[in-house]
């Protein structure tokens, strides 16, 4: 009987041991040291580009670096819904001593989905990718959503639904300990049609920086009429800074002349610097041939625009 009860202690404290080991394991699996990383907040600090290459290929973004005579700290891509984080990609992005500035967009997934969790396993992986990058990166959620073009915008979700989405978002990721992300909070400069950007605004615990997309499409455009209205409403409840985060100047509107208006409105604005949309597109006046490279006169104020700006390292 003795023997029985020495035996049978024997097991119970083994079973113990085993569950503590496993506890141990599980816990060290959870607790994953956090990266951390932040960015200069200084105006004109920041040149960024958007190219065709991107996430898969660096060379075109080499290209506009020789042509504007300096190289962008800030190189973006567009992330679909589903898609990993470029790991690969924001290496080499690195090598180049510039950041990574993605937009996480839900291109095939519904905003409340996101907000409930039902995507958690898939944000939970992208989370921990980015912290295992270890260096900084920019993302923004679900781009331009105050503007009606997109499934997850103005119109086709409410507000409410898409701030608690972006909250949940960013508490994910920072329970991940991923902390070395910028928030890039990003509407469309005001159009008509477009809801007001305060509806939006997850609050400023959930935001680093402000994003606003906007184009100089006509000869009449300028820096004030395109950006200076939003960038007022904008400042109506938040001090947080300002990144033109898409832009560019169209032939219709007259490159060299606007390129200049736009470098002067971010001194006047005390922006953190632009997001250069270097693409062309041949569809109308709202989606024209943006590049730079064809232009030798517009090359030539792109040039010393860029000349004015501070670059903050990486």
């Amino acid at each position: 009987m003795r023997s029985r009860l020495v035996m049978l202690l024997a097991c119970v404290i083994a079973a113990v041991a085993v569950t503590v080991a496993a506890s141990l394991v599980v816990s060290s699996r959870t607790q994953l040291p956090a990266a951390h990383a932040s960015l200069p907040t200084s105006s004109a600090s920041y040149l960024g580009v958007y190219e065709t290459g991107p996430p898969h290929a660096y060379q075109p973004v080499a290209d506009f670096t020789r042509v504007v005579g300096r190289q962008p700290n800030l190189v973006g891509y567009y992330s679909g819904w589903g898609e990993p984080f470029q790991t690969l990609f924001a290496e080499a992005v690195r090598r180049y001593g510039a950041v990574t500035i993605l937009q996480m967009d839900p291109t095939d997934a519904a905003v409340p989905r996101i907000a409930a969790g039902y995507f958690d396993g898939y944000l939970r992986s992208y989370a921990d990718s980015v912290r295992d990058f270890g260096h900084a990166v920019v993302i923004g959620f679900g781009h331009e959503m105050n503007a009606p073009w997109y499934s997850w915008g103005y119109g086709h979700v409410p507000p409410s639904t898409f701030v608690a989405a972006w909250r949940h978002i960013v508490a994910l990721f920072r329970g991940q300990g991923a902390d070395n992300i910028t928030w890039l909070w990003t509407i469309q400069a005001d159009v008509p049609g477009a809801g007001p950007v305060a509806s939006w605004w997850p609050g400023a615990g959930y935001v680093t920086w402000v994003g606003i997309d906007g184009y100089y499409y006509r000869p009449t455009d300028t820096f004030a009429s395109v950006f200076g209205q939003t960038i007022a409403q904008v400042r109506a409840f938040t001090g947080k800074p300002v990144l033109l985060s898409e832009t560019a100047v169209g032939p219709e509107a007259g490159q060299v002349v606007k390129i200049q208006d736009l470098f002067r409105g971010m001194a006047t604005y005390n922006t953190l610097g632009l997001v250069w949309f270097d693409i062309a597109q041949h569809q109308g006046i709202y989606h024209q041939d943006w590049r730079i490279e064809d232009n030798p006169a517009a090359e030539a104020a792109f040039r010393r625009g860029v000349s004015t700006l501070r670059l903050a390292p990486p």
